[in-house]
């Protein structure tokens, strides 16, 4: 286990934030986030797997320390994001890596493995996401997502974080402080707000279709999805679809999460290393 490191790194306009694990020249793999989040939702998988791998963790633009865009409604967008990974990639020297993504992460790691960007991933690894988003589950997420909340106080952001973010499942305090720590950012007035630009929430208005099944019909690289059991996401029906389907991915249920788990506890840590030796 290393301690992590962090950059700014320049990609296409922007400063993309980093956190980086283990050392270069192990294999690579880069961990996507969720929509509203930032690569340290991962410190505890990162920090375990950089034993083996070279971990990359960034912030995509819009979230975390990465700057924000000017033109959010062409560069907030799935496909602009598979560029900023590539190019990424490209600063790092990588010509290919194992992805794992995490809602937002898990469709961009999609939208590379059906395109162009195909052969610079060995595997792709899903959390909680898949080619069809319910309606209902997108109006939720809307609904926090395109209207931050302000707070007074550190402690009561990490308590309205800890009650939005319940169905992540079962995680250590350590988890919530530092999700809390690497979340917010202060006001002009002094209050405290989620670190983040609203404007993200756009393309997901305008355009429900992020991913398809048309496109998931042309993945051919090696695929294992994550997903809770009690997801508003990621449905049964779903889950057998993607099966029988694409990449025919195998599949891993966390029984008591919803969307998305966290993989923060040491069993889950370990069946995604199982899941990475098995995809090779």
């Amino acid at each position: 286990m290393t301690e992590p490191r962090f950059a700014f790194v320049p990609v296409m306009d922007h400063e993309i934030h980093v956190t980086e694990w283990g050392t270069p020249g192990t294999p690579a793999l880069l961990m996507m986030h969720g929509l509203a989040r930032t690569g340290r939702d991962f410190d505890e998988i990162a920090a375990s797997l950089s034993d083996t791998y070279h971990v990359i963790c960034p912030d995509m633009i819009g979230r975390g320390l990465s700057s924000w865009s000017a033109n959010p409604d062409v560069e907030y967008s799935v496909e602009y994001y598979a560029g900023i990974a590539s190019d990424l990639m490209d600063h790092y020297r990588l010509d290919r890596v194992a992805w794992f993504g995490t809602s937002l992460g898990g469709q961009i790691g999609m939208r590379m493995a059906s395109g162009a960007h195909a052969d610079r991933l060995t595997c792709l690894l899903l959390n909680d996401i898949g080619p069809e988003v319910p309606d209902t589950a997108i109006d939720r997420i809307q609904s926090y997502v395109g209207n931050p909340p302000k707070f007074d106080s550190f402690a009561s952001a990490e308590t309205w974080l800890r009650d939005t973010y319940a169905p992540f499942g079962p995680a250590s305090d350590a988890f919530w402080h530092r999700m809390a720590r690497c979340s917010l950012r202060r006001l002009a007035d002094g209050q405290l707000t989620l670190h983040y630009d609203p404007a993200i929430i756009r393309q997901l208005a305008s355009d429900r279709r992020v991913m398809s099944w048309d496109r998931w019909a042309r993945i051919t690289t090696r695929c294992h999805l994550f997903h809770g059991a009690l997801s508003d996401l990621v449905s049964t029906d779903t889950v057998d679809r993607m099966r029988r389907s694409g990449p025919r991915p195998e599949t891993t249920m966390l029984r008591d999460c919803g969307h998305a788990p966290t993989l923060s506890r040491k069993p889950d840590i370990l069946r995604v290393r199982q899941v990475l030796n098995e995809l090779g």
